[in-house]
């Protein structure tokens, strides 16, 4: 939400009015528009969720399940939405796990990125009157949610530091920072169950992500931070506590984007963020806005879904040995092993669209203005199109059609540098730890969308 946009008066919005009287009641010191933008964006949908999910719909047993730790039932859910058809309806528009119809309509020009908003006008205007001026990652001018010709501009951008031949160039210095990582966990090996992700699967993708951004490894911990704080912003019906800190999260973030695109403006390097500034500032690149959301989204979504991946294909590699021991005897299946974890257990779990013209899906007539649930981890599990599909196997002969990294103009523009490092950081982890052991304690990440893992002791061996 731009700050330059107009709020209207609450004297002359009775919605407004009402509302406001509600909130009269909260502490001193935190903004009245907070809560009121958490109950139009987040409280309403949570309760239409948690109350469809009681009435058995799939859309709201879906988010539901997403919810537990035990990720069993949400996949018990996404068997269910395939067997109920290609596209069946929900409270909420329409759902689908099945590999054709996520593809298709992921790459159809008639649908939007993103979900609807509320259905009352009145509603979009008070969310939007109460809407912080922050960043999100849901709001345009996110690459996210932007559509042509907005999301060609910014793209541009971005894609030549994610080229095949620059993510190449990019391999040793992963391997370098992989082995220093190594090195240090080493010296906790004699001091019990280590946390592979606060020690690993964490620190090196920030660290790779950092430096094709220009960020100084002094700040390499607070992006981290900030950034796992802001994970669950891609939820939708967050609880006001996990609002707030989610709120607080982004407001941090863009306060420190704004100051560190202030000192590469200062002292430019040859990085992408650098890159980013001076194109800004010769007049044919992006508004300080579009700029620090493009900015926030590639350093931020460059380490997010890679921490999964490296941590969930650890856990599928232990708890298959037969396959780490296929991995150990030929070395060259280690690229084939990073996209059959992709598929098992991919690290963003389903993403959404927005019908913007009346179309036909699978035979199933859309109309604008609907919200189709598209469940990237339903697809990648379709026995239509994968043998065997919860099987692991790395050595799948089609693990890379997998939809992990979703597709058409919205397809992941990192996917090359998450699959090097998830091949460098796994392969690199096992050589050194070869009988690396699982320990009791392993916690998954509370949120929905983004999917994996946010402890994961481990004895090293």
């Amino acid at each position: 939400m731009s700050s330059t946009a107009a709020k209207p008066s609450p004297a002359r919005s009775g919605p407004v009015q009402a509302v406001s009287a509600l909130t009269r009641r909260i502490p001193a010191g935190l903004r009245p528009t907070r809560a009121i933008h958490w109950g139009v964006s987040e409280g309403l949908p949570r309760f239409a969720l948690r109350t469809s999910a009681r009435r058995g719909d799939l859309q709201g047993r879906l988010v539901v399940a997403t919810n537990q730790p035990d990720p069993a039932p949400a996949w018990q859910v996404i068997e269910d939405i395939r067997a109920r058809g290609p596209l069946p309806r929900t409270a909420f528009g329409r759902v689908t796990a099945r590999h054709a119809v996520v593809r298709e309509v992921l790459s159809s020009p008639a649908f939007a990125a993103g979900v609807p908003g509320p259905a009352q006008p009145w509603l979009v205007r008070l969310r939007d009157w109460a809407a912080p001026d922050t960043l999100h990652p849901m709001h345009p001018p996110s690459l996210l949610v932007t559509e042509p010709p907005d999301h060609v501009r910014y793209r541009k951008l971005v894609t030549r530091v994610f080229t095949a031949r620059a993510v190449e160039r990019l391999r040793d210095r992963t391997e370098e920072i992989a082995a220093g990582l190594l090195d240090d966990l080493a010296a906790r090996a004699g001091d019990g169950p280590v946390d592979l992700v606060e020690h690993y699967c964490a620190p090196l993708p920030v660290a790779v992500i950092c430096e094709v951004l220009g960020v100084p490894e002094d700040q390499h911990s607070k992006v981290l931070e900030m950034g796992t704080a802001a994970a669950a912003s891609l939820d939708m019906g967050l609880p006001w506590s996990e609002y707030r800190q989610v709120d607080t999260a982004l407001a941090a973030f863009d306060t420190w984007l704004s100051d560190h695109l202030r000192l590469l403006r200062s002292r430019p390097g040859d990085d992408l963020m650098s890159q980013l500034v001076r194109a800004q500032d010769d007049g044919v690149g992006l508004s300080e806005q579009e700029l620090k959301a493009t900015a926030g989204l590639v350093l931020a979504a460059g380490f997010e879904t890679t921490v999964n991946l490296l941590g969930n294909a650890v856990v599928l590699l232990r708890e298959n040995p037969e396959q780490l021991a296929v991995l150990r005897e030929d070395p060259s299946w280690w690229g084939n092993a990073v996209e059959e974890a992709l598929r098992v257990d991919p690290p963003v779990l389903l993403t959404a669209r927005t019908c913007r013209e009346e179309t036909t899906v699978a035979g199933v007539s859309v109309s604008p203005g609907m919200l189709v649930a598209t469940v990237l981890g339903g697809a990648n599990r379709d026995p239509e199109v994968f043998a065997d599909p919860t099987r692991f196997d790395v050595k799948r002969a089609n693990a890379r059609e997998h939809l992990s990294f979703s597709a058409g103009r919205h397809h992941c523009l990192g996917a090359s540098l998450a699959r090097m490092e998830g091949e460098v950081g796994l392969r690199a982890l096992f050589d050194r730890f070869p009988d690396l052991q699982l320990a009791p304690g392993a916690v998954r990440r509370p949120t929905r969308i983004l999917r994996g893992y946010h402890r994961l002791p481990v004895v090293l061996a």
